[in-house]
């Protein structure tokens, strides 16, 4: 009977594609007129989010014909003139040809001759190999960030479903996420026997793994012609141009997430539909039916509770469901992630309760970094645990989880302080700089003078502006009118009431205030009653 049951589950698999008791993954995709937002998500639980605005061209892994403005020896870089506001930075070694073995595991063609060794390319030929005025076929690898303009390499890769085709780099490779190493040498036998065009290369990305060679076959050839048609527009369009432009949030979403593991896509607008439904007919005629239109007359992301989850993810502080939570605070320096217990607190075993926070923790800042777009130099500051085997659980426990990340990332040990250092590749802004804009009130500070600075700054300048006077000789008493905010001019005849009389009695004045609801908080006005001049 046990036997029968194991061949039925066996059915169930290869009829459906996927293991019983794993996770329902699906995609939801909302398109508007002014902007695409793509939710990826495993039982219900958001774990990729992804927003572009229809206004705003995808450039990152787009590729230029450019033309080289000036080079700059001191920062071993070239500006390069791509058609922005801002030249693109190139620096020398993302001139020289790029090294894929820390990415890819390298495979030689098969039946191919040996390599005939080329001279090596060092950052002292640049110059010489493109001077000033020289066009350049680049692609942008990171957006323009503040006023930065975009960084670009000449190392030129177009992606497909399950491969990647480099034009100018003949070198095949597997990648090393693919980890089973049987399906690792199916593969390698693969890209042996594939018939990539003189001087170009193919690498096997992550989804490839457990793929048909014909997949692979039908994926190089809509790659090949891609380049074909992006050749020609290189000779044929002026500089500087687009030639090659990265495909939109939706279309880039079927590339990049489906796999046999999705179980479902909803999309809730007719055109992306049918755009979606013929993409993934062309990779597997089956999996169409996996694309459903959604039309009810509630939001997508609120039907799917996706709306709510990106409230609770984008805040400050996120819960765990421990009882423990995290803070996070984006500088222009650095990200700072700091790990509490909060209620999750055990007066039995508080090593046990610290460790479990801080795994549950790292779980959550592997997912908050990827639904946030965070980059750069990440902070960690964890529980301090005492037990150095704990310390090294969290920290392979943060390395399993980046694992499924796009950004390169690279990740320090716990040191004495209880600090983890991280890096993440940036191509783009956070999803906050996306999202949100300086607020107007604070300047993007997050706080405001209190009602009590407020009060000790004007009885200064009032102070100031009346020893001024009584300096130049006025005879007369001066009188002051002082504009304030509403709440300011609360505190100031409430609790400060008898020190403004004691200033009036001091330095020979008359005070009075008017409350303004149009000012700032911060924002205070004096006049003077009698020329009705501006004097602070």
């Amino acid at each position: 009977m046990e036997a029968i049951k194991q061949l039925i589950r066996k059915g169930e698999e290869l009829l459906t594609g996927r293991k019983r008791n794993s996770v329902f993954k699906e995609v939801i995709v909302n398109a508007e007129a002014l902007e695409n937002r793509v939710a990826v998500m495993e039982d219900g639980q958001l774990e990729e989010f992804s927003i572009e605005r229809t206004t705003e061209h995808q450039i990152v892994a787009s590729v230029f014909k450019g033309k080289i403005k000036n080079l700059e020896p001191g920062l071993k870089a070239a500006f390069v003139d791509i058609g922005f506001e801002k030249n693109a930075f190139l620096h020398y070694w993302d001139i020289i040809p790029e090294s894929l073995t820390e990415r890819v595991e390298l495979v030689e063609a098969e039946g191919a001759p040996a390599p005939k060794p080329q001279k090596k390319i060092t950052q002292g030929d640049i110059p010489k190999l493109y001077p000033p005025g020289s066009e350049v076929i680049v692609q942008v690898v990171k957006g323009p960030i503040g006023t930065k303009g975009p960084r670009i390499t000449t190392n030129i890769s177009i992606p497909g479903r399950f491969l990647v085709l480099m034009p100018f780099n003949p070198l095949r490779g597997i990648s090393r996420k693919i980890e089973n190493d049987k399906e690792r040498q199916r593969l390698k036998k693969i890209i042996q026997r594939l018939k990539v065009p003189e001087g170009m290369g193919v690498i096997i990305r992550t989804a490839g793994e457990n793929q048909w060679k014909r997949y692979f076959i039908r994926d190089l050839e809509i790659l090949v012609q891609t380049w074909k048609q992006v050749e020609e527009k290189i000779k044929t369009q002026p500089t500087p141009s687009c030639v090659f432009q990265e495909p939109n949030l939706v279309e880039r979403t079927v590339r990049d997430f489906l796999t046999e593991e999705v179980d479902r896509i909803v999309v809730d607008s007719e055109k992306p539909f049918e755009r979606v439904r013929e993409m993934v007919g062309q990779i597997s005629r089956r999996s169409k039916n996996k694309v459903k239109l959604y039309n009810e007359p509630t939001p997508i992301f609120v039907k799917f509770n996706v709306e709510k989850q990106i409230e609770n993810a984008f805040r400050r502080q996120v819960w765990l469901k421990s009882g423990g939570y995290i803070c996070i605070d984006e500088t222009e320096a650095l990200v700072a992630i700091d790990v509490n217990t909060g209620r999750h607190k055990s007066q039995k075993d508080l090593d046990t309760t610290i460790f479990q926070t801080n795994m549950e923790a790292a779980e959550e800042i592997c997912r908050q970094l990827r639904l946030r777009n965070i980059g750069g130099l990440i902070v960690i500051d964890f529980i301090d645990m005492r037990n150095r085997g704990d310390q090294m659980k969290v920290l392979q426990k943060v390395r399993d989880g980046v694992k499924r990340d796009k950004a390169k990332t690279r990740i320090l040990p716990i040191s004495q302080l209880g600090l983890m250092e991280m890096t993440r590749q940036r191509h783009s802004e956070s999803m906050a700089s996306a999202v949100y804009g300086d607020c107007p009130y604070c300047k993007g500070k997050g706080l405001v003078k209190s009602s009590l600075t407020m009060s000790v700054e004007i009885q200064r300048k009032i102070s100031e502006i009346l020893r001024k006077q009584r300096q130049q000789g006025k005879s007369d008493q001066p009188q002051l009118r002082i504009y304030v905010h509403p709440e300011v001019l609360n505190r100031l005849r409430s609790e400060d009431e008898q020190l403004l009389i004691e200033l009036e009695n001091k330095l020979s004045g008359k005070l009075s205030f008017r409350a303004d609801p149009t000012f700032h908080f911060e924002q205070f006005k004096i006049t003077d009653v009698a020329s009705g001049q501006e004097l602070g």
